[in-house]
């Protein structure tokens, strides 16, 4: 028996139309959180050493790179992330 693939799994709960409207709504909150931990590596940092630049503790970057939070960060915080990373914010709307 074969594992089901995820572009299989996909492809399935996306017949539940709402299941496809979920995801897709959390879609951004998803690019963003990975985008977060890209930068972090990208840096060589770990989160203890980004939350000494950031003047913070070790959980919020935990917290604000997980996955499982669905609390929205602050733009200063994304400033200060992306400043200690070495990165600028811009925003922008399409």
């Amino acid at each position: 028996m074969s594992r089901t693939s995820l572009k299989e799994f996909k492809e399935k709960a996306f017949l539940n139309r709402a299941v496809e409207k979920e995801y897709n709504a959390l879609k951004p909150e998803y690019i963003i959180k990975k985008k977060l931990i890209a930068m972090r590596k990208e840096a060589g940092l770990t989160q203890e050493k980004l939350a000494e630049l950031m003047g913070t503790k070790k959980s919020n970057i935990s917290r604000l790179e997980s996955f499982k939070n669905n609390i929205s960060p602050r733009i200063d915080t994304l400033m200060s992330y992306a400043k200690a990373t070495g990165h600028e914010l811009k925003v922008d709307f399409v």
